[in-house]
């Protein structure tokens, strides 16, 4: 048991820095730098699906009915493999028309319907609040566990004003007033209120791992010996059955799976961080998994904790919803029991919070504002700056909703209604579906259909789910549940039209949903739409098919830039319309706000924006107020849809010219930079062997002029100089034969002589040939031939002469002292493969490549060596490709060089006989 003031304090303490973080996001947006421009914060928000029903109930339902606590977290997880077929269109049309929630959503699509809006809205108060009631049950009971002796049923306080969760709801409502109705576009981001609700998904799953952890490691030896022990107790052992000893339930599971399905895309805080809330929607590809692996760990523990708090405090004596919180308690740890009481208030609190945003911005967009849209007395159609009134109105609904949610709480107890209200409310914006994946999907739903599958389905749900309910709680006379309405038997709510076997919740969404499918797709089937109808169909369905500047806008009319720019500075603000219009004036070429054609595009660009702040239903009006709009029928409609098509078709037309003149000057481009390059490589090649034929002739012409002046030169020094000439004519001879030999290579006149060639021999003739330079030298060559390798097809006087290259560059590099070169031969797959590796100072990664380049030496004083001309490896290079190898170089830096080449196997070829190797 804990003090009352200190969990107080905590609780507070808690929500002041849900205050902080949400504090620190706004700054951080405002400076530019948007916390909330991540995937994974987007991801960790969507987890406010997690509640206290989650957190506290699931535990409940598992203690009960073991497995069956899974098909509400199942269905979301299945619902993240359409979410980048279904989500990402959501926000797609979110964000084009700047829809705010799912009241406006429906009411667009459906031709801008104020009723549509004003229903969607009624039903969702109607099904939400006693969840929010709910929430603030969960936060009740948890302070009542804390603060009360272990087991003790705690009294309700004396007077109201006295109970604790009352000041936790006007908190909340505080919270959600200053980040959750800052400004009056609801379009834009609540980037505070995102972050904290982020955060607060990390507190409540570290928390509930915590005592997950503490379980079923602290109270028991681990997972295994908590299941061991529940297979000895008959009551507990039968949570873990996946039938329970009984028929399964298929239509039960499947009926709750679906549900949570549809739950996850339609509730109001679901629409809100997923779609409103989303930044980029690339963030949902990270989300579709980040979410399902968050909703995993979360519930990773949920069975053990229930049957651990069974069988450590027997079945019946404890409520297990509790367990969280009861478990740490029992066993002296406080501490995990106020850190498992604050992931219960995260999962609350961030429920609440969201919840009270989106239904309130419901609230003032699609039931206030009609009805001000209607009163002379509010002063709607004057000139005045109506912001202040109607950022009023959203806070007075944000702190409404939540009186509301404290006062079913209050009244309602222990209810049966509010404690299965989770599902209930579930299955209430379940009726949403049809219109609205309709709505995105099909052209032919109207708002007559939308309508009445709304009503039919609302009105099922309230007969089937909701009554019983209320009934079982006492509040209503149970006799129609066993007599059926009117005391007919077929209406019984729990058993329509006979309907038996199902559980009430199944049976409740099967008849709501099929009643609210069959009249969508019935009354849209038998009343054409209209105009209006078709136009935001178009729009909706298509809104992945259609650019910006080829989007077809369905208004003709008159009207005036002045009236509009008024409008919006009534509803945004000078500021922010003047801002907006400026920069709608520069789309559109013209400097000033002014000189806008006063034409469609401007008259749908103000009516999006207003829909921001005040609906696409009220926008609508609020613009047919100032501008002269003439009827569409079907004819327009068409005639419009017809001209955006051709202006798509020429924009695309456009946009393939563009490209291909684009990937003209690109080749263009690369051509001429090929071109610039073999310019510099002539100049190099000229410039290289220019130098390259003048160091020798030089030498040559030095010394020659020496001896032909000084007649009395001794002749040892004559046989010196008459030497070195030798040699300089022998190197310039050499480097002509090379110039010649790549220019015929790479001009394509070299001569070739294919034939099938034995690289072993190959190899021991170039070993031979170099024998006595290694001896002079000192250096070792070590050499390693197979004796089974196939023949090649090749030129075997060309082969010897890269073999000979690679041999001579290594005797050039290996050290004088200790040097040794490594001569390999081997097969590899289809080719065989010769490498020389010597041991000398390697070559440095970033020259390794312009070794193969003509005349180019690895620079710097330890790979200096005279004699070189730089076009060996390149020759080389060039017979070994020639017939289909390739060459490499592999080295580090003070660890030696290793050149080496492979070449196909000859397709004809047999293995050498080392027999006939040794005779010949």
């Amino acid at each position: 048991m804990l003090s009352a003031p200190l969990v107080i304090g905590v609780s507070f303490a808690y929500l002041l820095l849900l205050f902080a973080v949400a504090y620190w996001g706004d700054r951080r947006a405002q400076a530019g730098r948007s916390v909330i421009g991540n995937a994974w914060v987007y991801a960790l928000s969507m987890a406010v699906y997690c509640t206290a029903w989650t957190y506290f109930g699931s535990v409940g339902r598992a203690a009960s009915s073991g497995i069956w606590f899974l098909p509400i977290y199942l269905g979301p997880m299945l619902a993240m493999v359409l979410a980048w077929m279904v989500v990402r269109k959501m926000i797609r049309i979110a964000r084009t028309y700047r829809i705010t929630s799912i009241a406006d959503f429906i009411a667009s699509r459906y031709g801008k319907s104020p009723l549509l809006g004003g229903l969607v809205t009624l039903i969702t108060l109607v099904g939400i609040v006693p969840y929010i009631a709910l929430q603030l049950k969960a936060i009740a009971s948890g302070y009542a566990v804390l603060t009360s002796p272990l087991g003790a049923v705690a009294a309700p306080p004396p007077q109201w004003w006295r109970d604790s969760t009352l000041y936790v709801a006007l908190a909340l409502a505080g919270f959600t007033m200053v980040f959750g109705a800052r400004h009056l576009d609801s379009t834009e981001r609540h980037e505070g209120m995102v972050a904290a609700i982020a955060f607060e998904s990390v507190v409540k799953l570290v928390a509930f791992l915590s005592v997950g952890v503490f379980v079923s490691y602290g109270l028991y030896g681990g997972l295994g010996d908590l299941f061991e022990k529940a297979a000895g107790q008959d009551a507990v052992h039968r949570l873990l059955q996946f039938d329970q000893g009984q028929p399964f339930a298929y239509a039960q599971w499947t009926g709750q799976t679906l549900l949570a399905m549809l739950s996850v895309l339609f509730l109001p805080r679901q629409f809100q961080v997923m779609v409103v809330e989303n930044v980029q929607e690339q963030h949902l590809r990270r989300a579709v998994w980040v979410f399902p692996l968050y909703l995993l760990l979360i519930n990773l523990f949920v069975l053990p904790i229930a049957i651990g708090g069974l069988m450590h405090f027997g079945p019946g004596r404890m409520d297990p919803e509790t367990f969280v919180l009861s478990l740490p308690l029992s066993e002296g740890m406080h501490g995990l029991a106020l850190l498992a009481f604050v992931g219960g208030l995260s999962a609350a609190t961030g429920m609440v919070i969201v919840e009270a945003i989106a239904v309130s911005t419901m609230l003032c967009n699609d039931l206030v504002m009609p009805l001000l849209l209607r009163s002379r007395r509010a002063g709607m159609r004057s000139a005045s700056d109506l912001t202040g009134l109607l950022l009023l109105i959203r806070r007075l609904a944000i702190l409404l909703i939540l009186l509301l949610g404290y006062l079913y709480f209050h009244l309602a107890g222990e209810a049966y209604a509010l404690v299965s209200i989770g599902l209930i409310s579930f299955a209430a914006v379940a009726q949403f579906a049809p219109a609205m994946l309709g709505g995105m999907y099909w052209k032919g739903g109207t708002q007559r259909g939308a309508l009445a599958g709304l009503v039919l389905g609302f009105g099922f749900w309230a007969f089937t789910l909701m009554l019983p309910s209320l009934a079982k709680s006492g509040w209503l006379h149970d006799g129609f549940l066993v007599h059926g309405l009117f005391g007919w038997s077929w209406l019984r709510p729990e058993a329509f039209l006979g309907l038996s076997g199902l559980d009430n919740l199944t049976h409740a969404l099967f008849w709501s949903l099929l009643v609210n499918v069959g009249a969508y797709v019935g009354v849209s089937l038998w009343r054409a739409p209209s105009a209006a109808e078709i136009s935001q169909a178009l729009l909706f369905v298509d809104v992945f098919h259609r650019t910006e500047g080829a989007r077809p806008v369905f208004w003709q009319g008159r009207a005036q830039v002045p009236d509009l720019q008024a409008l919006m500075t009534r509803f945004l603000g000078a500021a922010r319309a003047g801002q907006l219009l400026q920069a709608h004036a520069r789309g559109r070429g013209v400097a000033h706000v002014a000189d806008i054609p006063a034409d469609a595009r401007l008259v749908q660009f103000v009516e999006t924006q207003l829909a921001g702040a005040i609906g696409s239903a009220s926008a609508r009006v609020m613009v047919a107020s100032v501008a002269e709009e003439e009827q569409l029928d079907l004819d327009d409609v068409m005639r419009i849809l017809d001209e955006a098509s051709q202006l798509r078709a020429y924009s695309k037309a456009l946009e393939d010219k563009s490209q291909s003149l684009e990937r003209a000057t690109a080749e263009l481009r690369e051509a001429n930079e090929k071109l610039q390059s073999l310019d510099r490589l002539k100049d190099d090649f000229m410039s290289s062997v220019t130098h390259e034929l003048r160091t020798p002739l030089t030498s040559i012409r030095a010394l020659s002029e020496l001896m032909r002046d000084d007649d009395s030169m001794a002749l040892a020094q004559r046989q010196q100089f008459l030497g070195i000439i030798v040699t300089e004519a022998e190197r310039l001879s050499r480097l002509v034969n090379q110039v010649l030999d790549m220019a015929k290579i790479e001009a394509g006149h070299a001569e070739w002589t294919v034939a099938d060639v034995d690289l072993r021999e190959i190899a021991e003739q170039a070993a031979e040939s170099m024998a006595e330079m290694y001896r002079e030298r000192d250096v070792a060559l070590v050499r390693e031939l197979a004796s089974d390798v196939p023949l090649v097809a090749a030129d075997d006087d060309r082969l010897t002469q890269v073999v000979l290259n690679l041999l001579s560059n290594a005797l050039k590099y290996a050290p004088h002292e200790n040097g040794r070169v490594s001569l390999r031969l081997d097969r590899v797959g289809d080719a065989v493969r010769i490498e020389v590796e010597d041991n000398g100072p390697g070559i440095p990664p970033d020259q390794q490549a312009m070794v193969f380049e003509k005349f180019r030496q690895v620079a710097g004083d330890a790979h200096y060596r005279p004699g070189g001309t730089g076009l060996g490896l390149p020759i080389s290079r060039q017979i070994v490709e020639h017939f289909g190898g390739r060459m490499w170089l592999r080295s580090e830096p003070g660890q030696g060089a290793c050149f080496g080449f492979s070449l196909p196997v000859s397709a004809a070829h047999q293995p050498i006989d080392p027999q006939r190797r040794q005779a010949t």
